[in-house]
Parts: structure tokens; sequence; C-alpha cells
């Protein structure tokens, strides 16, 4: 990889940071204003219990992004040969796919083969029997 394609690499990761720092996390509203009120609508419960596993998910995958954004930071500065290389298999990582997420470790290949299905009889989504 050029030290111009690091440093634009760089750049986005970098920018990605901030963006998440600055962002901070998605407030999770109570489900409950007054914990004794039970209140009349049946529906408000669930939406808000709905509302606060989304806003939870959201702000664990952000937490996610950052700290992998901040670890391939980290490999820039402290082994810049290496950012863009698969930390399994050592092969280069696609350049599209360090454009989409420029935090990532792994080349496609090796990413299958980590999120391949564990256990379940099950081969796809009709077999039901």
């Amino acid at each position: 990889m050029t030290p111009a394609a690091r440093a634009r690499f760089r750049q986005q990761l970098l920018d990605l940071r901030a963006e998440l720092l600055e962002e901070g996390d998605i407030a999770i509203e109570p489900g409950r204003v007054d914990a004794a009120a039970i209140g009349t609508d049946e529906d408000a419960q669930p939406l808000a219990e709905m509302s606060q596993t989304i806003a939870s998910s959201r702000n664990r995958e952000r937490t996610v992004v950052l700290r992998l954004a901040t670890v391939a930071l980290r490999r820039l500065e402290e082994d810049p040969e290496s950012f863009g290389l698969c930390t399994e298999c050592e092969e280069p990582i696609l350049t599209k796919r360090l454009e989409l997420r420029p935090y990532v470790e792994l080349c496609v290949e090796c990413q299958k083969t980590r999120d391949a299905p564990r256990g379940g009889a099950r081969k796809s989504i009709t077999d039901y029997r």
C-alpha cells in the first residue's frame, strides 16, 4: 500500500473516530416516568422497551466501531506496512473493503471463516422439518 493510500485511510479513521465521539451515546429513555403508574396505553410499555433495545444496540455497535477504529489507527502508527494486510493470513485486504470499513482486520475469506455458522442441522431457510 502506498504512503498516500495509508494517509487517506488514516484521515478516514480520524474522521470516523471524531464523528463517533462527537455524537455520543444515544439516550435510553426510561420505560416509565412514574414507577407506580401503569397507565392505560397497552402499547406504550412494549414500544418503550423496543426503543430502549434499539438504542442500547446502536450504542454497543458504536462502541465496537470506535474501538476498532482506534486499534486500526494504532496499527497505522506502529506498523504502517502491515496496515491493509489480513491479520490472519497476511494477504492484502481489498481496497474497496478498506474504503467502506477502514478499520477491518480480516480479508473476506478469513472473515467468512470466522463468521461461519456454528452448530445446528438447518441448512436453509426452508429446512424447517
